[in-house]
């Protein structure tokens, strides 16, 4: 018998490993939570699977999302970035990943780390969500729209209301999984991190 999943996560296996494995389990590890804004940013426009696959190019042409590094990218990193198909080769995505991490950078610096600062937008512990359908399931929340605004005013880039819901999902700030899916806390308790 197979497991029922949320609907969006279809039949594609790299879909389904990603919405099994970690879509909405608590990040609290800096680096990571720097991947998934990154990666959020970069969907922008199109359909999560095509980032998705993307992945494991962007760590590579990213060095593995280190903020120290990337915030040292100069215009011939930028050149070879937009030549790289591996990644999407947008350019003012591409340019946005420097601004981010040098705000990312600041924020850890103000608060000590991105991860108390981000999670203080859900009062430190992730949000159960009771949803039935995907219809139930907001594009953007009271909470994305705050995220969004301060992180805005802290310079990052390419993190609108409806990006930042998506990041408050993918690294379990909000858990969104259906009613039905297998991977719906049962014990309300229960949402392991990675």
């Amino acid at each position: 018998m197979s497991k029922q999943r949320c609907a969006w996560a279809g039949t594609d296996p790299l879909y389904c490993r990603y919405h099994d494995k970690e879509w909405g389990k608590p990040v609290h590890e800096d680096r990571k939570l720097f991947e998934f804004l990154i990666l959020e940013g970069a969907q922008a426009g199109l359909s999560w699977i095509t980032v998705l696959r993307k992945r494991e190019n962007y760590r590579t042409a990213f060095d593995q999302f280190n903020p120290l590094k990337i915030v040292k990218y100069n215009k011939r990193k930028f050149d070879q970035l937009m030549k790289n198909e591996g990644i999407i080769r947008h350019r003012l995505k591409i340019e946005s990943v420097k601004i981010n991490a040098s705000a990312f950078l600041e924020v850890q610096k103000e608060f000590g780390s991105f991860d108390k600062y981000i999670w203080a937008f859900v009062g430190g512990a992730s949000k159960i969500n009771h949803r039935k359908s995907l219809k139930q399931i907001p594009s953007r929340t009271p909470q994305s729209d705050a995220m969004s605004k301060d992180l805005k005013k802290r310079g990052f880039k390419f993190v609108g209301s409806t990006i930042c819901y998506a990041f408050m999902q993918a690294c379990g700030l909000v858990n969104d999984h259906t009613s039905e899916c297998f991977r719906y806390p049962k014990d309300k308790k229960s949402n392991p991190t990675i």
